[in-house]
C-alpha cells in the first residue's frame, strides 16, 4: 500500500477527535449535575477547544500554531459550536437523556468538523487561481 498522507491525516484526526471528545464529555458529565446543560456543554467545548487547537496543529495536520491558524481555527469552531449546540438542544428537546444527548451530536458533526478544521489549518487557495485566469502564467 502506498503512503497516503490524507489517509494518515484522517487517522490522526480520529485519534485527536477521540481524545477531545473524552475531555469534552467528561467535563460535560461532571458539570451537568450542577449547572444548566448548555453551560456544562459549552464549558466542555471550550476546554476541549484549547486541547484541540494544540493537538490539531502539532499532531493531526502537522502545522505550526500561528496567529493566522488560531484565527481560522477559532472561526471554524464558531461554526462547529453553533452546529453542536443546536443539535444538542434538539436531542434534549426530543427527550434523549442528558447523559447520551452529546453522542449523536458528535456523530453528525464529525465529517463537518474535519473539513472545517482541515480548511482552517491547511487552507488551499487553488480555487482562487481558477477564478482569475489572467493571474496564471502564460
Amino acid at each position: 500500500m502506498k503512503h497516503n498522507p490524507r489517509y494518515h491525516e484522517l487517522i490522526r484526526f480520529i485519534i485527536t477527535g477521540t481524545i477531545i471528545t473524552v475531555i469534552h464529555y467528561g467535563i460535560y458529565l461532571a458539570l451537568s449535575n450542577f449547572l444548566n446543560l448548555n453551560v456544562a456543554y459549552t464549558t466542555g467545548f471550550i476546554v476541549s477547544f484549547v486541547c484541540n487547537f494544540l493537538l490539531s496543529n502539532y499532531y493531526t495536520f502537522r502545522t505550526k500554531p500561528s496567529v493566522q491558524n488560531a484565527i481560522r481555527f477559532c472561526g471554524s469552531h464558531v461554526v462547529n459550536y453553533l452546529l453542536q449546540i443546536s443539535c444538542f438542544n434538539l436531542f434534549i428537546f426530543l427527550g434523549v437523556p442528558k447523559a447520551y444527548a452529546p453522542m449523536p451530536v458528535w456523530i453528525i458533526i464529525l465529517p463537518i468538523n474535519f473539513m472545517l478544521v482541515r480548511t482552517a489549518l491547511k487552507p488551499s487557495f487553488k480555487w482562487l487561481k481558477k477564478m482569475h485566469p489572467h493571474e496564471q502564467p502564460k
